[in-house]
């Protein structure tokens, strides 16, 4: 291996996000007697552990019981912790327990009532006889579900479990906690009832048809971690057989929230999008959808790589429909070299693929004022301190480096804005308002080579998106009718 390859080997191996890596709460009975809490703390640091806060529980004179919040490498790292602070003489481990599992305890959403029923009259009313007058209503005027009915602020989050996060194929039982998370996102950034609904099976036609059966229930579809290429297939046959928006967010989250971050880059970089010439590595959902709103954006000189390298007309190995079009639409001059020949004066690199796909040479090949996009997570196509000073600007997927793509600047308040209007889909153009929305949170003032997104917990961007998103479905036409929204 050369000394780059072990350098970049070894940053990434070496850094640890006290975000996003292991916290453990340990609870432990310390003898009250001067110097005992040094020692836990020094052992805790002896062994590779970053104290986060200390808090007492109880304190009484002969004992205090203390709770320490620990980020630690991994489970086994905190094993380690445990089992060196459980031999300190005077102290007793009482509770240790691994934070990001107390969170997932028996799930991490619920159903609650929007009324109180506490007497006999409420109780006519929420359900027999009253509600058997609410029913026929529907039945008589189909339309009235969207206001008697919680249908109107309602996403089903559907997955097979066959491309959860970067774990690949771990079945729908495994994906349940990535989709109550979801749902948790559609509540707090979008006010947005949200439900996982996890289907065991992978036939996209019984995919589909499950989908279609339970759409009275829901306002829109959410469809996530379905992989590649069935995912396309799927959404295409959904929006034509429904009336309700139908997103795949590891597609289309990611393309607009990218496209964002391309808008304001390019006001830094002071660069045009049909001047620009792009490579993208990693050709499933979500570069395939990212090119496509670049394209829409226009951009007209970009280079996909897959597996099988670059994809071009006529290239025969590793293709599939959704391929077939990214052939027909870039890479127009055919080229079939090398990812290192590509990069090379290349203005913006999106990585979509895996860990250490890209080397600081190759970066430092870019165009002046170059842009990189590294999104692979946990860890990127490149960490970003090998490429500092090699790249104008960087961004990733992670929380602890500027410039997060994160799709939750997106969905959530996409789904707003298309609910607050009614509308039937959501449509191109809808995406990229969304992303001139998300774009517009941070004032060309503010812009800086590390602040092309927004954060998160802005409250401007679900906002603004919904605004934009709104606007757009109802100058596009895309809603349903005025009487349908009346209330009865």
């Amino acid at each position: 291996m050369s000394t780059q390859a072990v350098g970049q080997a070894h940053a990434a191996d070496e850094y640890q996000s006290p975000v996003s890596g292991y916290q453990l709460l340990l609870r432990l009975r310390v003898a009250n007697k001067p110097g005992n809490l040094g020692k836990v703390t020094t052992a805790i640091g002896e062994m590779g552990g970053d104290i986060g806060s200390i808090d007492i529980v109880e304190a009484r004179t002969d004992m205090i019981v203390r709770d320490i919040r620990i980020y630690t490498q991994d489970a086994d790292s905190a094993r380690r912790i445990v089992e060196q602070v459980a031999q300190i003489p005077g102290v007793e481990v009482q509770h240790a327990s691994d934070r990001t599992f107390q969170l997932h305890r028996r799930g991490k959403i619920e159903v609650s009532n929007k009324v109180h029923i506490r007497t006999m009259a409420e109780l006519a009313h929420v359900y027999t006889p009253g509600v058997a007058r609410v029913s026929m209503q529907i039945h008589d005027n189909p339309d009235a579900v969207w206001s008697l009915t919680t249908k109107p602020n309602t996403v089903a989050v559907v997955t097979d479990g066959t491309a959860v996060l970067g774990l690949g194929d771990i079945g729908p039982y495994a994906a349940m906690p990535v989709m109550e998370g979801k749902s948790m996102l559609f509540k707090t950034f979008g006010d947005i009832d949200a439900w996982p609904i996890c289907l065991d099976t992978k036939d996209a036609d019984e995919i589909v048809r499950i989908i279609k059966a339970i759409a009275p229930g829901f306002g829109g579809i959410l469809l996530e971690d379905i992989a590649a290429p069935r995912c396309f297939e799927i959404e295409d046959r959904l929006k034509e057989l429904l009336d309700i928006p139908v997103f795949h967010d590891d597609q289309h989250g990611t393309a607009v929230v990218v496209l964002a971050g391309l808008i304001n880059s390019l006001k830094i970089v002071q660069k045009r999008p049909e001047d620009l010439r792009v490579v993208v590595l990693g050709a499933g959902a979500a570069g395939i959808a990212c090119a496509r709103i670049m394209l829409n954006f226009g951009v007209r000189q970009m280079t996909l790589f897959d597996r099988s390298g670059p994809i071009y007309a006529g290239r025969t190995a590793g293709m599939n429909p959704a391929k077939q079009w990214i052939a027909e639409h870039t890479n127009r001059e055919g080229f079939d070299g090398t990812l290192s020949e590509a990069m090379q004066g290349a203005d913006m690199f999106l990585g979509l693929s895996g860990p250490r796909q890209v080397t600081p040479d190759q970066v430092a090949s870019m165009a002046p004022d170059s842009i990189v996009m590294a999104l692979s997570n946990p860890e990127p196509e490149i960490m970003p301190e090998l490429i500092f000073g090699k790249s104008r600007i960087i961004a990733t997927g992670r929380s602890d480096y500027p410039n997060q793509v994160n799709n939750v600047l997106c969905f959530p308040g996409l789904f707003r804005g298309a609910f607050d209007s009614a509308a039937t889909r959501i449509t191109e153009e809808m995406k990229i308002v969304a992303a001139r929305a998300i774009a517009s949170v941070i004032p060309d003032t503010l812009l800086s080579e590390d602040y092309i997104l927004p954060s998160v917990f802005n409250e401007e961007v679900a906002k603004r998106v919904a605004e934009a998103t709104a606007a757009e479905a109802v100058r596009s036409g895309y809603v349903r009718s005025k009487g349908s929204r009346v209330f009865i």
